[in-house]
């Protein structure tokens, strides 16, 4: 084995944690919408169907852990918090707007196969 396919395999853990954050759905949902700009939780909530309060509340810590997003607060009454991609969540946009293309282009051909599976399953 050469010596860069050891370090490829000694950095596969933390690879796979990185790929299990931004492969996220509710992460790839987030950045995708901060894309357009910074925006409060609440907008967020509204913009991200489906996504609970709390499962938005953890994504945003992990991604701000990450150093994907960035989370402002400021003292204002009621007290207002804003998010915004930092550049490495902007980074972020390219692949994911890629894979966003991709599915479209394939979404198609994916129904398909899912319809020739389960029709063979039955």
């Amino acid at each position: 084995m050469s010596a860069s396919h050891n370090d490829v395999r000694g950095q596969c853990p933390a690879v796979r944690e990185v790929l299990k954050r931004v492969g996220d759905k509710w992460s790839v949902l987030v950045v995708a919408t901060l894309g357009a700009g910074r925006k409060r939780f609440s907008e967020l909530r509204r913009t991200i169907e489906g996504i609970s309060q709390r499962m938005l509340t953890l994504t945003l810590k992990g991604l701000e852990r990450d150093g994907l997003v960035t989370r402002t607060a400021y003292a204002t009454i009621p007290p207002r918090v804003e998010y915004e991609l930092t550049k490495l969540g902007r980074s972020l946009l390219v692949p994911i707007s890629q894979l966003g293309e991709w599915a479209a282009q394939n979404r198609e051909n994916i129904q398909a196969a899912r319809k020739r599976y389960d029709a063979h399953i039955r």
